[in-house]
């Protein structure tokens, strides 16, 4: 699937940002950059125009789409309908490392009821990518001793036990997502209005992800920017990144090295010191061996 979206210099801007960690090395004349996003290349033209290629790519283009509706009818209409899932009991999930080289993929799932909802105003909670990290850990604790939830943490060396090109990242995330959702709705919450998952993959494909399940979510709401409309999803997005966080540290104590987050030139830099160290085998505890950054690393290394 090929989706083509025309951006401003504004959300230009944004985007060279977010991807900055995902971008592919190689120069193409006339694009700023070309980037991955799991299942997705993103091409930016110089133009302003921008191309999303992949199975998800309509879902990573509405991500960016939706801000270049600007008649106020539209603008409206998407209020109405954020408040609906805003002011709500449900149950979200989210996940947190997906992106980062090293450290695990963690995968968590919240309910929220109404009355909640002024609990969580009051602590700031809001998606945990626009929320710094000493923050997260500050108010995280606060969320699991109200909130109720189920986590899951997957270690980079499970990840590269399970990875294969039937097995990739997306049906990983999927089945990660099922697992904690299915955990948590079958268990003592009270009622709740909508089951919300941060869409990664239409819903058909992510339902095509789990069917070898055993026990199988369904009557999924799917949303893009799902952390800015609900507080379950919000929640999940925290506590995600809490534990990822103190994964993350346990990691760097473990090898005596400070890692770096995300996927960018410093990560094959530490990469290297750490096969220099520990040797090849290493990376597979501790890294997602299927990210480009470990070929930069191995090919890099003088022996």
């Amino acid at each position: 699937m090929n989706v083509v979206i025309k951006v401003n210099d504004e959300i230009k801007e944004k985007m060279i940002e977010y991807y900055k960690d995902k971008r592919r090395d190689k120069v193409i004349p006339y694009v700023v950059f070309q980037a991955e996003e799991e299942d997705t290349v993103i091409t930016m033209y110089e133009s302003g125009k921008v191309m999303f290629q992949g199975t998800s790519a309509d879902v990573d283009a509405a991500m960016w789409g939706v801000q270049l509706e600007n008649t106020k009818e539209k603008k409206e209409e998407r209020k109405k309908a954020d408040l609906k899932y805003y002011n709500c009991s449900a149950v979200g999930s989210d996940e947190v490392g997906t992106g980062d080289y090293y450290g695990p993929i963690v995968v968590t799932a919240c309910f929220v009821s109404r009355d909640d909802i002024p609990f969580l105003e009051e602590l700031g909670v809001g998606d945990s990518k626009k929320i710094d990290d000493s923050k997260i850990l500050k108010i995280a604790p606060e969320i699991a001793k109200r909130i109720k939830y189920k986590s899951v943490i997957l270690t980079n060396k499970e990840y590269n036990e399970k990875y294969t090109k039937e097995l990739n990242m997306n049906k990983i995330k999927a089945i990660l997502h099922n697992k904690v959702l299915y955990q948590l709705v079958h268990s003592d919450i009270d009622k709740y209005d909508y089951i919300i998952v941060d869409e990664f993959a239409r819903e058909a494909r992510y339902y095509e992800y789990i069917k070898d399940q055993d026990a199988v979510q369904r009557g999924i709401t799917f949303l893009t920017k799902a952390e800015d409309k609900n507080n379950a999803v919000a929640c999940a997005s925290i506590i995600s990144r809490y534990l990822f966080l103190r994964e993350f540290d346990k990691l760097c104590d473990e090898i005596h090295i400070p890692l770096p987050k995300g996927a960018g030139k410093d990560v094959d830099t530490i990469g290297e010191e750490v096969v220099e160290k520990y040797g090849e085998e290493k990376l597979k505890d501790i890294a997602k061996v299927n990210f480009k950054n470990t070929d930069r690393i191995l090919h890099t290394m003088i022996y």
